[in-house]
């Protein structure tokens, strides 16, 4: 069995990012060799230098990244008020579920999403 262990924002500006994330989950748990990182739930986000990549995500669709919270509506106004880019805010996919989703500095979207159901 396979355990998600670390998400990976490679940005040009990895500065810039990781004052966004710091806003987003708090002090960074990590921080060394341009990378920066955060300890999620059981997993990690990191944010750091690519050779490859420049500017703005041209697709942001292809990966959206979602922070559980019991709390949608509350983390919503939070990140909103500290200047989150807001693309939807909280509506229900399905019963049970809450998402709202945001973009970050370099385009990439992120959604606060309520815990799944134990049915899943």
């Amino acid at each position: 069995m396979l355990s998600l262990n670390t998400v990976m924002i490679h940005s040009e500006d990895p500065t810039a990012l990781a004052a966004f994330y710091t806003k987003v989950l708090g002090e960074p748990g990590f921080e060394g060799n341009g990378y920066t990182g955060w300890k999620a739930g059981n997993g990690f986000v990191m944010v750091g230098p690519h050779s490859e990549v420049k500017g703005q995500n041209e697709m942001p669709g292809r990966i959206i990244i979602n922070l559980e919270t019991a709390d949608v509506a509350g983390e919503f106004a939070r990140l909103k008020d500290q200047g989150a880019s807001v693309k939807q805010e909280p509506y229900e996919p399905g019963e049970g579920m809450t998402l709202a989703t945001f973009e970050d500095p370099d385009g990439n979207l992120f959604q606060l999403a309520s815990p799944m159901p134990e049915s899943m």
